[in-house]
């Protein structure tokens, strides 16, 4: 689909509809006020004012999908605990159906408690299940996702190692999604980093990169990346790389191009979520059949907004769109 406009690009995510299946989270801050410390050992005391409760992982996702103007369908895994209903509450609340979260008494919902003193960040607590699916589980998952793959224009798969995402998951997902001719992104982890063979997207960070290649020398050299990047495409079968380097920006590779692209000198508040933003625009562009350069020039404009604002939120898309029209690079890329 050719675009003459970054307003048709914005335009055409409005009639998208994304499936993302994946790990979810809530992300629960507590902020407060240290005046002194704790008699009974060293610590300080917070004096606690306030606490707010986020979407993380794959339901934040889910929020910049719909933020980005596209409609999420999420398919996600909770424990059967007050988390969960507290996770379901927070996805009423934003208008995204919770009817594909699965409750199971085998794990805990993932919860992650920012423990804050003004803008100082003085713990987190998380509570969470590692292990991975049961068969009930997998039945369960299966049985909702199936009859969805054919209905969606794209399917993003967030892994952030809790469990909801198996190998034998990931693999039923990847050949049903092919089977229908629906692309699959992917945001992974380190424990499945080698199992999604055949995906259109590829997205690690360079941490999870050096890990699930065994690669510590793996550095910020362009060179290094394009070494890094090719061997990956000998160990599973992707169409596209878009490795994210933090303050560093991000990295591009496909048959056709390939490149290092600098991140844009911004004021860093918070880098929680920037990912689940990146993931979210590169999907909705490969889905489209976008060139992967103006793919990664978006999707490094948007990871980059919201790491502006303090803790997990979705793209501010007015501002996105902005800055896009704004870019000569973005624009170039587009034509």
């Amino acid at each position: 689909m050719a675009f003459d406009s970054i307003e048709g690009v914005f335009n055409a995510f409005t009639k998208m509809k994304v499936l993302i299946i994946g790990d979810s989270m809530v992300d629960t801050y507590t902020y407060g006020e240290v005046h002194r410390v704790s008699p009974e050992a060293p610590v300080p005391i917070l004096q606690a004012q306030k606490t707010e409760h986020r979407l993380g992982g794959a339901a934040n996702v889910a929020l910049n999908i719909q933020a980005l103007g596209a409609h999420p369908i999420l398919c996600t895994l909770a424990g059967a605990d007050p988390e969960a209903d507290l996770l379901i509450q927070l996805l009423e609340q934003q208008r995204i159906s919770a009817a594909q979260v699965v409750k199971s008494d085998e794990r805990v919902t993932t919860v992650k408690h920012r423990v804050l003193s003004g803008s100082q960040h003085l713990l987190r607590i998380d509570r969470e299940t590692e292990r991975s699916l049961t068969a009930v589980e997998r039945s369960l998952l299966t049985a909702i996702i199936e009859p969805l793959i054919s209905e969606v224009d794209l399917i993003l798969l967030q892994d952030y190692d809790k469990g909801c995402l198996s190998k034998e998951l990931i693999q039923w997902i990847i050949r049903a999604a092919q089977e229908c001719s629906v692309p699959v992104v992917v945001d992974p982890k380190k424990k499945n980093f080698l199992t999604y063979q055949g995906v259109s997207l590829f997205k690690p960070n360079l941490s999870e990169m050096k890990t699930g290649l065994g690669l510590e020398a793996l550095s910020l050299d362009e060179s290094s990346l394009a070494d890094g990047a090719t061997l990956l495409s000998g160990k599973i079968q992707f169409d596209q790389l878009l490795l994210t380097l933090s303050g560093e920006g991000v990295y591009y590779y496909s048959d056709a191009v390939s490149g290092k692209l600098p991140a844009h000198l911004r004021s860093i508040s918070d880098v929680s979520g920037a990912g689940d933003t990146v993931i979210s625009i590169a999907g909705l562009c490969c889905a489209l059949n976008l060139p992967l350069l103006f793919t990664a020039e978006l999707a490094n404009l948007g990871g980059g907004i919201v790491c502006e604002y303090p803790g997990v939120m979705p793209i501010d898309p007015i501002r996105l769109l902005g800055e896009a029209q704004s870019n000569e690079l973005v624009l170039a890329q587009l034509k």
